[in-house]
């Protein structure tokens, strides 16, 4: 299982950092509860439509120090992410740490909660 989750952290790395509009909607739960690292709460529309408008771009991504607990349908990860981009255009770079809740709900894994943290 462990294995399962490396891959769908990979395929969301991979779906932020290309902005890949149709893998987000599949990895992204519409319940989404996120909050970001201002302590904004973003919801599934709120992330789509930040990377489908360009508001959030990123140039690099680069996760370490991935954990993992694992659970009969869900799982808890917590990552670090090294981020270089664009926020409205200004450089947004950093160190941050993102905790994930994946649940699995008939074959499908989808995010269905979040929160950030900037390292500092």
């Amino acid at each position: 299982m462990t294995d399962k989750i490396i891959e769908l952290e990979e395929r969301l790395r991979l779906a932020m950092l290309n902005s890949d509009i149709a893998e987000l909607n599949e990895l992204i739960s519409p319940n989404l509860l996120f909050t970001n690292h201002l302590g904004i709460l973003i919801s599934k529309e709120d992330d789509i439509n930040a990377h489908a408008s360009k508001t959030f771009v990123f140039k690099t991504l680069d996760l370490s120090e991935l954990k993992t607990l694992i659970y009969e349908n869900s799982a808890v990860v917590s990552v670090k992410a090294e981020i270089q981009g664009f926020y409205n255009d200004q450089p947004t770079n950093g160190s941050f740490r993102f905790t994930r809740f994946w649940l699995n709900t008939s074959g499908k894994w989808q995010v269905v909660a979040g929160h950030s943290s900037v390292i500092a």
